[in-house]
């Protein structure tokens, strides 16, 4: 199981073809450390990362 992250959005995801929460199509394999966002209205950790929606992001992207 390989896992991708959005260059623009950081969103961690499988499918590497189509960004599902940005509609990028630009991802990286070399990406390190992670957060989960579950309640992204709530979280003060989603609003520093400018996260909007549900989902697994990547803190560093290459």
């Amino acid at each position: 199981m390989v896992e991708y992250a959005c260059k623009k959005c950081r969103y961690i995801t499988e499918d590497a073809t189509l960004c599902k929460v940005c509609g990028s199509r630009d991802f990286s394999k070399d990406w390190h450390g992670f957060v989960v966002v579950v309640d992204p209205e709530r979280s003060e950790i989603a609003k520093k990362l400018g996260v909007k929606y549900a989902g697994k992001y990547a803190l560093i992207v290459s």
